[in-house]
């Protein structure tokens, strides 16, 4: 990390996700191609509406026949201590009769070998939301240009094979590059006290405009779950990333008549095993636990095991429920014991997990 001096402190620096510099290539590749503009910056407008501009290294066509460019930038993670931060992302775009869009790993872009991720095995690991915001801002300028065919799109990082030994890739199976992630285009920079702090007012500003039912969240997936099972307004979704503990022991003195905690299926368990940071920096998904858990509801000998031998939360989960045991029930029960644990007597507490597509797979209350 970067970290502020003591001698000129500054608010941290927020930054872009290699899903947005690789909007913002891919983007300008095509434009090349479709219009002859060689840009020097590309906007982008984010998954909640933002619009940014991103300056270009270069933007190139690449093929003597004119059909493919390629376009690169710096990524720029701000003051996130990001593996990424400073790596040249790159796209490198082709045109193609056959209609919409198709990924490609490019060098440094890693392909998933494994079951249990969002992508499916063989895929190249380009997140879901990258692909749609690629997808959607390929598809206007296709409009516009009044372009009836396709593109084929592969993803670049300069040195990223090297950079994805730091991360957790290889052990998930994604191998030969990183993964190009996002899920608001935005990299907001670690840093426990700020974030705690703003979990604590957040807390404190909904309950000084008359909100007694919050909902805390770990990313926008859980917001949105929230939001469509309550109608809770914006005020109402405190947005407690990793700090679970953040927002319980807040509570104790600052409470609330409702708190609903809604996460990943991965980061509930850890709250279940008694975590109250869920950073994998702190804290693991703990198999075993889950496998036992699982024994607990009926599981048999051979669930357990594959439970065990899962690559990860997610494929645990899903091999639980081909077996009718709702593992996703199971920890969220957990969860909320150890939730009741820390809160103020009278603080009605309910849980809720998600799947990677937001999809709520168990609950308690």
């Amino acid at each position: 990390m970067r970290d502020e001096t003591p001698e000129q402190s500054a608010p941290l620096r927020s930054g872009y996700t290699t899903g947005s510099c690789a909007t913002a290539t891919s983007l300008a590749a095509a434009r090349l191609l479709l219009t002859g503009e060689a840009s020097e910056r590309a906007e982008i407008a984010l998954p909640k509406g933002q619009r940014v501009t991103m300056k270009l290294e270069y933007c190139r066509v690449v093929s003597s026949a004119g059909d493919e460019a390629e376009a690169g930038v710096i990524k720029d993670a701000g003051d996130d201590p990001d593996v990424t931060h400073g790596a040249l992302v790159f796209a490198r775009v082709r045109l193609s009769a056959a209609v919409g869009v198709r990924f490609h790993a490019g060098p440094g872009v890693g392909t998933v070998t494994r079951a249990g991720l969002a992508l499916a095995i063989g895929e190249p690991a380009i997140n879901p939301v990258p692909r749609q915001m690629m997808t959607a801002h390929l598809d206007a300028l296709a409009a516009s240009a009044g372009y009836a065919g396709g593109f084929d799109v592969s993803i670049g990082v300069v040195n990223g094979a090297a950079l994805a030994q730091k991360t957790m890739n290889p052990r998930l199976g994604i191998v030969g590059g990183l993964s190009i992630l996002g899920t608001t285009g935005i990299v907001r920079p670690f840093s426990c006290s700020a974030y705690i702090a703003s979990i604590h007012q957040g807390i404190d500003v909904a309950r000084a405009n008359g909100v007694r039912h919050i909902a805390a969240c770990t990313g926008n997936q859980s917001e949105d779950a929230m939001r469509a099972r309550y109608g809770l307004p914006d005020m109402a979704l405190i947005e407690m990333g990793d700090f679970a503990g953040a927002v319980l022991k807040h509570l104790r003195r600052a409470p609330v008549e409702k708190l609903s905690l809604c996460g990943g299926f991965g980061k509930l368990s850890k709250l279940a095993a008694g975590h109250m940071d869920l950073h994998s920096r702190t804290s693991s998904i703990d198999l075993p636990l889950l496998a036992q858990w699982a024994a607990e509801s009926g599981a048999t000998s051979a669930l357990q095991s594959a439970i065990r031998a899962s690559n990860t939360s997610q494929e645990a989960l899903k091999l639980a429920r081909a077996e009718g045991i709702a593992l996703g029930d199971v920890v969220c029960e957990r969860a909320r014991h150890v939730a009741l644990d820390v809160v103020p007597r009278g603080v009605e507490v309910e849980t809720f997990a998600i799947d990677r597509q937001g999809v709520i797979v168990g609950s308690a209350a």
